[in-house]
C-alpha cells in the first residue's frame, strides 16, 4: 500500500521500519523539524528522519501542516493512507481528509484509557496491570477515533517506562501492519471510559517519601528514563532509578518518611510514608548511573540520614 508515514521518536521509527519490511511503498515520510540537543546543542535529527535516510525514503519536517503548500505536498503523493506515530504535530481536518483511507494512529494504551501524550507513563503511575496498543482511524478529537485494532499486554513490577516503552513500540509496529493487512470493523470508543494522559511535566519528578512504598516506586518507573525521579540530599539532587519496595518492614515503623534506614550491597532503605523503598540505582548530578553498592563506595551515607526537601 502506498503511504505517507508521520512520527518523529523512536516509537515511531520502529513502526517505519516494520511498515517497510512488510512491503509497504513509503511515499513520503513527515518529521518534525531538527531540534537543538546535547551540550552543543546542535540540531539533531528525530530518529524517523534517521531511519528514513537509511531506506532512502523521502522526507519533508513542515513545522505545521496547516499551509496550502504543505497540504498540496501531501495530496500530490497520491498516498492511500497516513499512519502517524507520536508525531508531535495536530493534524488539521483538511489533512485528515486527504488519503482515501484516512489517516491511522498508533497509540500506546487501550484507548479509550489514557489518551494524550503520556499514555505508557500514566498507565505505570495509576499502578494499571495491563496496557497495550491501538491502531485508531483519526478524526479532529484528541485520540477520539474509531478503534481498528487492539492488543494488550501485562504491566509487570518491574516494568520502567523505558522497558515498557520499547515493548509497545515492537508491539505497535506489528499492529500497524496487520491493520492494514486486515481491515477490521471500526468500533466506537466509550467516553465514559476514557481518561486523560497529560504530559510528564518537570515539577512531577520530586518523590514525596510520605506517599506509600509502592506509590513511590511506581513514580520512579514512571519517570525512568525521562524526567527522572530526583530527590535531596544534604541540598544535593540525586536521581532515583530503580526501586522496589521493602519487605523486611519491621524495622521502620515509627521513622520519619525519608529517613534512610540502613545501607548496604542490597540497596539504600529509606522510609516511606507506608513502609520502606529500597534503592537499587542512583546518580548524583553531574555523575554517571550506578547500582547502589557502587554509589556507596563513593558516598559515604549513614543511617538517619534524610533524603528530601
Amino acid at each position: 500500500m502506498k503511504l505517507i508515514f508521520a512520527g518523529t521518536p523512536e516509537f515511531a521509527a520502529v513502526a517505519l521500519d516494520a511498515l517497510h519490511a512488510a512491503g509497504h511503498e513509503i511515499a513520503l515520510v513527515l518529521t518534525q523539524p531538527d531540534r537543538p540537543a546535547g551540550r552543543g546543542m546542535h540540531a539533531r535529527e528525530s530518529r524517523v528522519k534517521v531511519v528514513a535516510k537509511e531506506k532512502s525514503l523521502p522526507v519533508a519536517q513542515p513545522a505545521g501542516l496547516k499551509t496550502a503548500d504543505v497540504q498540496a505536498l501531501l495530496r500530490d503523493v497520491s498516498a492511500e493512507a497516513m499512519v502517524v506515530a507520536a508525531y508531535g504535530l495536530i493534524l488539521p481536518p483538511a489533512v485528515l481528509a486527504i488519503p482515501p483511507r484516512g489517516c491511522l494512529n498508533i497509540h500506546a494504551s487501550l484507548l479509550p484509557r489514557w489518551r494524550g501524550a503520556a499514555p505508557i507513563q500514566r498507565a505505570l503511575l495509576a499502578g494499571d496491570l495491563e496496557t497495550g496498543i491501538t491502531i485508531m482511524q483519526m478524526n479532529a478529537g484528541l485520540d477520539t477515533g474509531d478503534i481498528l485494532l487492539q492488543e494488550g499486554m501485562p504491566i509487570t513490577d518491574a516494568d520502567t517506562a523505558a522497558t515498557l516503552h520499547d515493548r509497545l513500540a515492537a508491539m505497535g509496529g506489528r499492529c500497524i501492519v496487520r491493520a492494514l493487512q486486515a481491515p477490521q470493523k471500526p468500533v466506537v470508543q466509550d467516553e465514559a471510559a476514557a481518561t486523560y494522559a497529560a504530559k510528564i511535566s518537570k515539577a512531577e519528578s520530586a518523590i514525596d517519601w510520605k506517599l506509600s512504598a509502592g506509590e513511590v516506586c511506581r513514580r520512579i518507573r514512571a519517570y525512568n528514563p525521562v524526567p527522572g525521579a530526583t530527590t535531596l540530599l544534604d541540598a544535593a539532587v540525586l536521581k532515583v532509578w530503580l526501586a522496589q519496595t521493602a519487605t523486611d518492614t519491621a524495622t521502620h515503623v515509627n521513622a520519619e518518611p525519608g529517613t534512610i534506614l540502613s545501607c548496604g550491597a542490597d540497596g539504600i532503605l529509606v522510609a516511606a510514608g507506608d513502609g520502606a523503598v529500597r534503592i537499587l540505582e542512583l546518580q548524583k548530578a553531574g555523575g554517571k548511573r550506578l547500582p547502589a553498592a557502587a554509589f556507596l563506595a563513593g558516598t559515604r551515607l549513614l543511617a538517619g540520614a534524610y533524603l528530601g526537601v
